[in-house]
């Protein structure tokens, strides 16, 4: 083991050991940003980074176990990324198809999508649908695999599903209007009967949200770390829970 490691392993468990536990978020978002980056920062291909990143989500979701984290949502990919060259696109499903059905073998963990399946190709669907419902009678953290997600496209099914809804119940435009509050949308939702996230961590340095969970985040934590996904470590976690834990939530105020 190198010293470095062995330091940081140190620094991890008095981080650790200092959490107040009391104080520890129930719900997380992650944007697993970074993969590209790391990969040139490393001299390999991109696919490499993308695979280093999936590797990684295992890591993180037995250290959210660890604390006590019930939900933990992380994007995979955006509908944005579903315009890039087939040939860095289907790579990227592939890998994404493998981390899935790889959480899902595990048995340790309930599976759930989130996005809009019907922009994903056959066997991601496929493949997305088959880890959920193997999963769904499993006790463990809930882990929402965002997957050909977009915030404001989220928003907009919620509104269609919405009004679907109400169309087949017979409810017109002006009843509806008259009628229509935030919960109405909440329930419509790919997250519904879930938790709103506590805390968003986005990693690679970038601070901003780039749409993901445009509405639940409405009173979430942000914590933006400067590692790259791959290099994510357990004591950059640790950081963002005692973060998170120091803050006075105001709840919009």
């Amino acid at each position: 083991m190198k010293l470095r490691d062995l330091v940081y392993g140190l620094y991890a468990r008095r981080v650790e050991s200092k959490l107040d536990t009391t104080q520890v978020p129930k719900h997380i978002g992650v944007i697993l940003d970074g993969n590209r980056r790391w990969a040139r920062a490393s001299g390999g291909t991109t696919e490499q980074g993308h695979r280093a990143g999936a590797d990684k989500i295992r890591e993180m979701l037995g250290w959210c176990e660890e604390t006590g984290v019930e939900v933990v949502t992380l994007w995979l990919l955006s509908t944005d990324n579903l315009n890039r060259p087939a040939t860095e696109l289907d790579p990227l499903l592939k890998i994404i198809e493998g981390a899935v059905s790889g959480l899902a073998e595990t048995g340790r963990w309930r599976v759930h999508h989130v996005g809009t399946l019907d922009l994903l190709p056959a066997h991601t669907q496929e493949v997305l649908k088959t880890a959920e419902e193997d999963t769904a009678s499993i006790g463990g953290i809930l882990v929402n695999v965002a997957v050909g997600y977009g915030g404001r496209q989220e928003i907009a099914d919620a509104v269609r599903s919405l009004l679907n809804e109400h169309a087949g119940r017979g409810t017109s435009i002006e009843e509806m209007a008259e009628i229509l509050d935030v919960e109405h949308i909440s329930e419509h939702l790919y997250t519904r009967g879930q938790p709103d996230p506590d805390l968003v961590i986005r990693t690679s340095g970038e601070q901003r949200l780039s749409g993901f969970m445009l509405w639940q985040s409405a009173h979430s934590e942000y914590y933006f770390c400067e590692a790259f996904w791959p290099a994510f470590r357990k004591v950059d976690f640790l950081r963002a829970i005692r973060n998170y834990a120091d803050r006075h939530r105001r709840y919009g105020v």
